[in-house]
């Protein structure tokens, strides 16, 4: 009843949940824009849910809700260092994705036997040198139809290390035609099983060689990051040489080095975190998936920062050196070790 509705909006935990939703919506706002040049409208909707007309059965007098101007504070000084940090341009940044993907991807094509519907695959390719996907196609496959009637087709790669919604993915959009000349076939076959070693059925007489002809790409580098690349920007771009062995590293100091990361967030970014997973690494920085609970939150939020390096890398062994430098210079930082 009214009585037992009034009592337990004035309660305690009842304020504490009503304040945790609203700066956890908050929190995820300004972390979401990151990458953009627009600020969350924060006091207006705050506004509006304070004046709104309420009708019907409800919690009232749920506690007011105050942002904690240090937090605030603090966000926005991250936003900023956020939207300033070196980053890949697009067009690299999507040819190295496709490049050092682990070979499989989903290929959407116009359905032959069901017309007007779209069909899906997963399947094999190897980029050749302008970013190209290359694909060994048996003449059973539907998706094989499909293309022999129309050879508009898209395909969706997703980075290698894809989780979920924060990790890179791109759709590539195109033709994908059939490789005539044996000079073709012969590169083709190298790049493929350069990429795919026991593909054995390469071989096999009823598998055609199809190269896709990129029209235009379309990117999601993760929340907030999203566009276009054009063809001739997608094919003139190189692979950053960083990204090849990224993961390498990236494992190694997610095993063996974590609180280093979580200290050079303090140091370079000037953020608290609990927690710091480096999820890729070009020659530019580090993509750090970061764990923290801001101040008079309950609940621990999960996001991704860009560390950028101190100067640019070249190769394997500036990689080694940079983090060092990185590591030592944020040393005071470092969170303290629990006693064996």
């Amino acid at each position: 009843d009214d009585s037992t509705t009034r009592r337990l909006a004035d309660s305690p935990s009842m304020k504490r949940a009503g304040n945790g939703l609203l700066l956890g919506l908050l929190v995820a706002s300004l972390w979401s824009t990151a990458f953009l040049g627009t600020r969350p409208v924060v006091k207006s909707r705050l506004a509006l849910h304070a004046e709104e007309r309420q009708t019907g059965h409800q919690v009232k007098n749920a506690g007011t809700f105050q942002v904690d101007e240090e937090e605030m504070a603090l966000q926005v000084k991250v936003k900023e260092h956020q939207e300033a940090a070196p980053k890949l341009d697009a067009a690299t940044e999507v040819r190295t994705l496709v490049q050092y993907n682990h070979g499989f991807a989903v290929m959407s094509t116009n359905s032959a036997s069901m017309p007007g519907f779209p069909g899906g695959s997963v399947v094999g390719f190897a980029p050749d040198q302008q970013g190209r996907a290359l694909f060994s196609f048996s003449s059973m496959s539907s998706h094989t139809q499909d293309l022999i009637k129309d050879k508009r087709c898209s395909l969706t790669v997703a980075s290698k290390e894809f989780k979920g919604a924060a990790d890179g993915r791109v759709n590539l959009l195109g033709e994908a035609v059939p490789l005539e000349s044996e000079e073709e076939i012969a590169e083709a076959k190298k790049l493929y099983l350069e990429k795919h070693p026991k593909a054995f059925w390469v071989e096999f007489g009823d598998f055609t060689w199809y190269r896709m002809e990129v029209k235009t790409v379309r990117f999601v580098g993760g929340f907030a990051r999203a566009g276009s690349v054009t063809a001739e920007a997608y094919t003139a771009a190189t692979p950053d040489p960083i990204a090849g062995f990224g993961p390498a590293v990236a494992g190694h100091m997610n095993d063996d080095h974590r609180e280093a990361t979580v200290a050079m967030i303090r140091n370079y970014i000037g953020i608290d975190v609990e927690d710091a997973e480096i999820t890729s690494m070009d020659s530019l920085g580090m993509y750090v998936k970061v764990s923290r609970k801001p101040k008079a939150a309950d609940q621990m939020q999960q996001f991704k920062l860009r560390l950028p390096f101190t100067r640019q890398l070249e190769n394997r062994k500036d990689a080694k050196e940079v983090i060092v430098e990185m590591t030592r210079a944020s040393s005071e930082f470092m969170p303290a070790k629990a006693d064996a």
